[in-house]
């Protein structure tokens, strides 16, 4: 498959797979095993495995697939449907692309700042959290279309992820203690006038670093869940007050952690810098949770966050270790969920 760089991916709406060879790593037992129904090489070698379905481009769904050189991706959001969606932090433009096929295109250019965390709707929006743009952004995902804008921070922030919750698309930033609301309304778009801050008290202690980064729900729904990065510590915040509590973990820690994504009490956290999903137990009010497996695989290249479809999860390599240039390759690599 012939590779472009983002800069002509971009000018000319260009279109940018191996199957997973899934380690599963958990330290509180004796021997590492692998995951029950994981993916395996359909070759000796999971580099062996990634060219020969990068050859072939005939198998559906494919587990690995290439995002075009030079994009810089960091957050995935999916559906509706089977389409997956790709923000840059490079310029904030967004790719979408076919997990039937990994084939996709820009179809929203960006506004010179990142995209990072992203959600779509039912409604087929997308919520972008914008970096160090301190903003985020509403996209029409049939046209691409910018369907509204919110400023949230002047001064230095960085809004790096976002949960939809029934009521409001919750966003984190990891500059500034606080959490940015924007109202979600059946009838209309919310307006500049309806972002609400929270900013957050109780436990969390912003350091130098990131902080908040990665959010979700809490089981029953009651409150937020928040990893702060640079300390490993997972918070459950309320929404009202912005009251954080630290969660019980333990004595464990999720150092490096980014995207969260909550399913029934299955809490999964990407742990970036360490190529790592951790898999955790959570109770229903998201106050006690233990990591049960953490998984890694040979494909993993600094994964920054995920998405679900059908069985699998879908986590882009941002590569952060690595310098970026316009030739730079990225990719996508799917695993199985536990």
């Amino acid at each position: 498959m012939q590779r472009r760089t983002f800069l002509s991916t971009v000018a000319l709406g260009s279109v940018a797979g191996a199957a997973s060879a899934l380690t599963v790593a958990n330290p509180a037992l004796a021997a590492t095993t692998p995951a029950a129904g994981a993916d395996t090489p359909t070759t000796s070698g999971a580099a062996t495995d990634v060219a020969a379905h990068a050859t072939s481009g005939s198998r559906p769904f494919p587990t690995y697939f290439s995002l075009p050189d030079g994009f810089q991706p960091e957050g995935i959001a999916i559906g509706p449907g089977d389409v997956a969606y790709f923000g840059s932090r490079l310029d904030g433009s967004i790719y979408h692309a076919s997990l039937r096929t990994g084939r996709g295109k820009v179809f929203s250019d960006g506004p010179g700042t990142p995209s990072l965390g992203m959600k779509t709707d039912s409604s087929g929006r997308l919520y972008v959290a914008g970096g160090t743009g301190g903003d985020a952004r509403i996209i029409d995902t049939r046209s691409g279309e910018v369907l509204a804008s919110y400023r949230f921070a002047t001064g230095t922030s960085f809004v790096n992820d976002v949960v939809l919750t029934r009521d409001a698309a919750w966003f984190t930033d990891s500059a500034n203690a606080v959490l940015y609301a924007l109202p979600r309304k059946r009838r209309r778009l919310p307006s500049q006038d309806d972002v609400v801050r929270v900013p957050l008290r109780g436990d969390i202690e912003y350091a130098a670093g990131t902080n908040a980064n990665g959010i979700t729900e809490t089981p029953d729904g009651s409150g937020l869940l928040v990893v702060q990065s640079v300390t490993g510590k997972l918070f459950r915040v309320d929404t009202r007050t912005g009251g954080t509590r630290e969660v019980d973990l333990g004595g464990d820690v999720l150092t490096n952690g980014d995207g969260l994504l909550l399913h029934g009490h299955t809490l999964y956290a990407v742990l970036n810098r360490l190529n790592t999903v951790a898999v955790l137990w959570v109770d229903r009010a998201g106050l006690w949770a233990r990591v049960i497996q953490r998984r890694t695989d040979p494909r993993f290249d600094v994964p920054t966050t995920m998405a679900a479809f059908g069985s699998r999860l879908y986590l882009p390599n941002a590569r952060f270790t690595t310098p970026p240039e316009p030739t730079t390759e990225y990719s996508v690599v799917a695993i199985r969920r536990w």
